[in-house]
């Protein structure tokens, strides 16, 4: 099918008809049954021929089943119309980045009408006793063009291996343009001292390159700062660095200085400059009082654009074909975000983690599952086939309803804390 053809695939029942006639995944034929647990009464289909409910202008709920050699997966999708200008996306998060919060309570607390989760993050830290998980997200993020973090080095990710070439510098976005996008978002920054300057290795990081300098703001929030400290740039396991130095940074002078790095909140204003290693040894020279300067900023890759928002995760599809080195054997729960009609369309899927459906997909799976409802490129997102995985979640909020309802069932059984997700918001 050609991208010409694609792009007549407007609505998610079209899209639904048009997986079925591609026949994707081998054998597969899309078939209706009932939503999930709470999902709105107006969602039902006949076998065969998939149903979709309008949640706002520009924005359609749809599920649908699709039949793979383990079983049966479930898949649920909210398709965005990013034309129409009621309709936009955006970062949910609960506030700090160093922070969780189940999706329907961001997604309500946001005042979006639907979502799904977003990046993995920092879920554990067995390997670090007496070390505190943040709840961190991996890669970078950015919430009303602001940039709340950068990202982790490559060997300190959480979640599955990635395809060959791509970094935890991986984002999917929308630009000012409204149109979405994948890129690179790398971090660019310096610390001017009476010293010299200083490159900055870090912004707002559970974890930060060897050697380096990070800079944590009062988007942190209050976890503690330590684990930045922990691993190396290709072992998350590594133990974590006896040689660490911290100084406060405030209205350009230092005011506090400290051996280990701290917790708590960061004043607004402020800026806490944690080192390790030869950055904890240019930390040590300075002395209360002294002038310090701190500037960062993410640059995209290729976008020319600005982000209004982005955040982590992997692609799996560009330009209409699967990543090089996709995984074809390891099924599991997952969630996954696609773009079409030149960004104009984002499509926003789920999996259903009840045991009925709990077969999931591959990840090479995934990426032919978008490529068939017509996206060009395609994002992995954090999803949940274990207990060290988020699940996988997806809401929406039926016209007139005060609360988004979940419309798949999380395969932990309830829904589990996440450090951000997808919003979807409508002006109406």
């Amino acid at each position: 099918m050609t991208r010409r053809r694609n792009r007549r695939f407007r609505g998610v029942r079209t899209a639904l008809t048009a997986l079925t006639a591609l026949g994707t995944l081998a054998g597969a034929a899309l078939t209706g049954a009932a939503p999930a647990s709470g999902a709105s009464q107006e969602v039902t289909a006949a076998a065969g021929s998939p149903r979709t409910s309008a949640i706002a202008p520009g924005v359609t709920y749809g599920y649908f089943d699709i039949p793979t050699a383990r079983g049966t997966a479930r898949a649920h999708l909210l398709d965005v119309d990013l034309r129409d200008p009621r309709t936009g996306v955006g970062l949910l998060y609960p506030g700090a980045v160093g922070a969780r919060s189940p999706v329907s309570a961001l997604a309500d607390g946001a005042g979006a009408v639907g979502g799904i989760n977003g990046d993995f993050f920092n879920i554990t830290e067995t390997q670090h006793p007496g070390v505190e998980a943040t709840g961190a997200p991996v890669g970078p993020a950015i919430a009303d063009g602001h940039a709340l973090k950068a990202a982790v080095p490559g060997g300190q990710r959480f979640g599955p291996a990635m395809p060959p070439g791509v970094t935890t510098e991986a984002v999917l976005g929308v630009g000012y343009d409204r149109r979405a996008r994948m890129d690179n978002l790398s971090l660019e920054g310096r610390i001017r001292t009476r010293e010299g300057r200083l490159p900055l290795g870090g912004l707002n990081q559970y974890a930060l390159p060897v050697g380096s300098v990070g800079a944590f703001t009062s988007d942190w929030g209050s976890v503690s700062r330590v684990r930045s400290t922990c691993g190396t740039d290709t072992s998350r396991g590594a133990p974590c660095s006896t040689d660490t130095h911290e100084v406060t940074v405030r209205d350009g002078r230092v005011v506090a200085s400290a051996d280990a790095p701290g917790s708590g909140p960061i004043a607004r204003g402020s800026t806490v400059l944690v080192g390790r290693e030869a950055g904890a040894q240019e930390l040590r020279k300075l002395s209360l009082g002294d002038r310090v300067q701190v500037r960062h900023r993410l640059v995209a890759a290729d976008s020319h654009i600005p982000f209004r928002f982005a955040l982590g995760g992997y692609p799996v599809l560009r330009d209409g074909a699967p990543l090089p080195g996709l995984d074809p054997a390891t099924a599991a729960v997952r969630t996954a975000a696609g773009i079409s009609d030149g960004g104009r369309r984002l499509l926003l899927l789920s999996l259903d983690g009840s045991p009925e459906y709990r077969a999931g997909l591959t990840i090479a799976e995934v990426a032919d599952t978008l490529r068939g409802l017509g996206a060009t490129d395609g994002f992995s997102l954090d999803g949940g086939g274990s207990s060290t995985l988020v699940s996988a979640t997806l809401v929406a909020r039926a016209p007139g309803a005060e609360a988004v309802t979940v419309r798949n069932h999380p395969s932990g059984g309830a829904e589990r804390p996440v450090p951000n997700g997808i919003g979807v918001f409508s002006r109406t």
